[in-house]
């Protein structure tokens, strides 16, 4: 690998297919947090990072299920681009305290089980 190839950031694409989500959840690589549920799937692109978002119901209305997916993609943003491994697609679940906890606690929480799960950057 070339010293371009290593400092080019990866590529962010977001997962729509319902079999993407399907397949991340039989592979059953999870971790829970109070704020946050990631879920991961190897993928055969190494330079692309797969994010995908969900929130059920359960959680509220139309209203609360897209802030809650808002507050996601922003500590995606935050976090995942700048330590997570590409050549994986993360789903990130949301539950009813990632509308209000605080941002910060928020993509600590995000990072927190990346590290959980090993797809930190070394």
């Amino acid at each position: 690998m070339t010293a371009e190839q290593e400092n080019k950031p990866p590529i962010l694409k977001t997962l729509k297919k319902r079999s993407d989500f399907v397949a991340a959840n039989a592979v059953n690589q999870k971790w829970i947090s109070p704020s946050v549920i990631v879920q991961i799937l190897k993928q055969e692109d190494p330079d692309t990072i797969n994010v995908g978002y969900t929130v059920t119901k359960k959680v509220g209305n139309a209203v609360t299920r897209n802030r809650i997916k808002r507050r996601l993609r922003a500590a995606v943003t935050a976090v995942v681009l700048k330590h997570a491994q590409a050549g994986y697609a993360y789903i990130l679940i949301g539950r009813k305290e990632t509308e209000t906890i605080d941002f910060d606690k928020l993509c600590s929480d995000l990072k927190w089980c990346l590290k959980r799960l090993d797809v930190l950057k070394p």
